[in-house]
């Protein structure tokens, strides 16, 4: 049940072990929306809340193989249907001569796809975020560790989740508003 006006509960830390250590015991109880929040890579704090899938490969290669079938075929329809020209006798559809175009569609299929697919999958652009309301979060570009804990997931108990939390030894816990 979803709490009418918090977001969601935030935990402050000093050290990576603890922020990784409640993050994998947050996600053995079975939350499933969470969050960290760090001002460098952790890339186990990513794994400890259970943060697998990643898509963007997908969208990636998705994105190049319709630039390049796009590429190729602008050629074709080009140089063998709308305006063929016999150059020197050689065949309307000459696939090596299509092979540059097709690299370099490709490519800036796949680029393009690639900026837009991060751009769509991290949510941006996000010029504001409810954990931006928590009185200590500006710290999280400075040098503290933050879990967030959303109202949102099934298992959050504003209670329950606030004593989990606090059993993890952090700095200090804040509700987070919307």
């Amino acid at each position: 049940m979803i709490e009418p006006g918090i977001y969601g509960l935030l935990a402050e830390y000093d050290t990576v072990p603890g922020l990784i250590e409640a993050a994998e015991r947050a996600h053995e109880l079975g939350y499933r929306r969470m969050d960290t929040y760090s001002p460098f890579p952790i890339e186990p704090a990513a794994e400890a809340i259970g943060f697998h899938k990643n898509r963007v490969a997908l969208v990636v290669l998705l994105g190049g193989l319709l630039g390049g079938l796009g590429g190729y075929s602008l050629e074709y329809w080009v140089s063998v249907l709308a305006y063929p020209i016999n150059v020197g006798g050689k065949p309307l559809h000459s696939w090596p001569a299509f092979i540059p175009v097709t690299f370099e569609c490709t490519v800036l299929g796949a680029a393009i796809s690639a900026f837009i697919g991060m751009l769509a999958m991290n949510g941006l652009p996000m010029p504001y975020h409810p954990v931006f309301n928590a009185p200590n979060f500006t710290a999280a570009s400075k040098d503290k560790l933050f879990l967030c804990i959303e109202a949102a997931d099934p298992q959050f108990d504003l209670s329950r989740t606030r004593r989990f939390l606090e059993e993890t030894d952090p700095r200090v816990v804040t509700e987070v508003s919307n």
